[in-house]
């Protein structure tokens, strides 16, 4: 097996990040102290929470604001969802793939968060519609086992301060009315569109060097629930490794704790669930025992 070793360029790029990371979070954290013109108002905040929650297909929040700005507001709607999803468990990260970030004009991925309440087992049945935009991403959790992954700076410390990977679909919620801004800065205020997830069965990472060539060699497959094949995409397609996203998160200004769970992104284009015939499994060929994730949807009463 091949390890995927980034280049040192990449690594002092990243260190650099880091520094601007970390002037981001400064940033935030003034913003949410003090009015901000561009951070979404308690008003803003009220009727986001009150619409994704219906839900019902709602308004952009800083439409005309800065990417701090949109941290700000994100911050501030966390504690509005925070009262219906439970407490903030982790992170996640948005437009991680080169078509994605074309798409809507991003240099770089978006980051989000994740909450206690989103998280659901293995085979569980969610009604469709599950939210105002409801979309469906082959994903995958990575755990973290120790906060000295704060200080890595390339794959192979962050997968020696992960204690388990974890096969994941989210079930992400983009929220907005049509005709509404979907830009880096409006999916950024709404938290990257974080609603539901499904999480299967934790693999340790007993074998950091191992885990981190699997991750790269694998394929990730999206079927229907009648077996159809829907999307298949390497391992790659995260960032070029599912692990760059911790570092990118980090160098963004999140700093971990063990147990935070971080979504990585989507292997392959986000799908909408009535095109899935009821369901879908996720299998990671190329994880020890191609594990799989599965999710059943039900009409709505």
């Amino acid at each position: 097996m091949t390890l995927l070793i980034p280049e040192p360029q990449r690594r002092r790029k990243m260190r650099r990040r880091v520094t601007l990371g970390s002037l981001i979070a400064t940033a935030v954290w003034t913003c949410v102290s003090a009015a901000i013109a561009g951070c979404a108002s308690p008003e803003e905040i009220s009727r986001f929470v009150e619409d994704y929650m219906a839900p019902r297909p709602t308004v952009a929040l800083g439409a005309e604001g800065t990417m701090v700005d949109a941290l700000c507001t994100q911050g501030r709607l966390a504690e509005g969802m925070s009262l219906h999803l439970g407490p903030v468990v982790g992170y996640k990260a948005g437009l991680t793939s080169g078509p994605a970030q074309d798409r809507f004009g991003a240099t770089e991925p978006v980051r989000g968060l994740l909450y206690r309440d989103m998280m659901l087992e293995d085979g569980a049945v969610v009604p469709l519609p599950w939210g105002a935009v409801p979309m469906v991403e082959a994903d995958l959790v990575m755990e973290i086992g120790d906060s000295a992954v704060n200080a890595a700076l390339d794959l192979q410390e962050v997968m020696l301060n992960i204690r388990s990977v974890r096969p994941f679909i989210e079930l992400p919620d983009l929220a907005l009315s049509q005709g509404e801004p979907m830009t880096v800065e409006t999916i950024t205020a709404m938290g990257v569109g974080a609603r539901l997830g499904v999480l299967g069965a934790p693999i340790p990472v007993e074998d950091p060097a191992a885990m981190t060539a699997w991750l790269g060699e694998m394929q990730v497959e999206l079927r229907d629930a009648a077996g159809t094949l829907v999307s298949s995409a390497p391992g790659t397609a995260v960032l070029g490794h599912p692990a760059e996203t911790i570092l990118w998160l980090h160098g963004a200004g999140v700093t971990f704790k063990a147990g935070d769970l971080v979504s990585v992104g989507s292997f392959g284009p986000l799908i909408s669930p009535e095109t899935l015939q009821g369901g879908a499994t996720v299998t990671y060929l190329g994880l020890p025992g191609d594990p799989q994730v599965t999710v059943r949807f039900a009409p709505s009463s």
